[in-house]
């Protein structure tokens, strides 16, 4: 399995992290036939540089409804993107899907399919 995603949508989950540092930030990417199509911005109701709960608007979920798939996006401020052991913890509802981190202070954007016991790294194209 592999995503792309075009320079511009990963311009906007740069800018998305610089906005939020130090803390966390969140959101979702809608992908079509695993090309993103957008970024959809999230709020972190933890405001926490360490941890966060995606809070969005309801009316994304329903994407999947018409044939997108969505795929949580977190950063880690300080720290390489690599899921942490709260992230794969917390993958939940989450586990097996496409789950995306950015590590602002190294400016590098990974894929990862995640389960408690398990992490896949997932290709990203450009």
């Amino acid at each position: 399995m592999n995503l792309t995603i075009s320079q511009a949508i990963r311009d906007e989950l740069h800018q998305h992290a610089a906005d939020e540092a130090p803390n966390e930030c969140c959101g979702v990417i809608v992908f079509k036939d695993g090309t993103a199509e957008r970024y959809v911005r999230g709020t972190n109701k933890l405001a926490s540089p360490y941890r966060y709960e995606l809070e969005i608007d309801p009316e994304v979920w329903f994407l999947e409804d018409d044939g997108y798939d969505l795929a949580v996006f977190h950063s880690h401020p300080e720290t390489e993107p690599r899921p942490s052991k709260t992230d794969r913890e917390l993958a939940g509802l989450w586990s097996g899907k496409p789950f995306l981190i950015y590590g602002l202070a190294l400016r590098e954007l990974r894929a990862w399919k995640i389960a408690r016991d398990e992490v896949e790294e997932i290709e990203l194209l450009d």
